[in-house]
């Protein structure tokens, strides 16, 4: 698989993401649904942003490389959230996250009205190999 990202310009590199990603010859693409805050038992979580955040980036982990990928493979990552005021100050968490695996991915982040029961977030991703 090749894997190339295209930036016409510089400042989303503070960011965290590129403007686009090129896959030439995948071997294979994972199309993960939106991973929260939920436990194994399927409990949603009520607690804050961070620990929310936290929570749905191990979940969505645990799905990747369950299905036998890897999260540098990401090329897509969409962001949901409720309230985008309160994902800014814990925005470094995701960031460290991407940086940890090396990734290079497309991203969108939208503010949503509501999410499933008490979730603030939510994260999408495609990812090939």
């Amino acid at each position: 698989m090749e894997k190339r990202a295209i930036n016409p310009w510089e400042w989303q590199d503070k960011r965290s993401y590129v403007q686009a990603v090129e896959v030439k010859n995948p071997t294979g693409t994972l199309y993960v649904s939106g991973q929260t805050a939920i436990n194994a038992d399927g409990i949603s979580s009520n607690a804050d942003m961070k620990s929310q955040i936290i929570l749905a980036l191990k979940n969505l982990e645990q799905v990747i490389t369950e299905a036998g990928y890897d999260c540098k493979g990401i090329v897509r990552l969409n962001i949901y959230t409720t309230n985008t005021a309160e994902l800014w100050p814990n925005f470094d968490i995701i960031q460290d996250w991407v940086a940890k695996h090396g990734m290079k991915q497309a991203t969108t982040l939208l503010e949503v009205k509501s999410l499933f029961e008490t979730l603030k977030v939510e994260l999408e991703a495609t990812v090939v190999k």
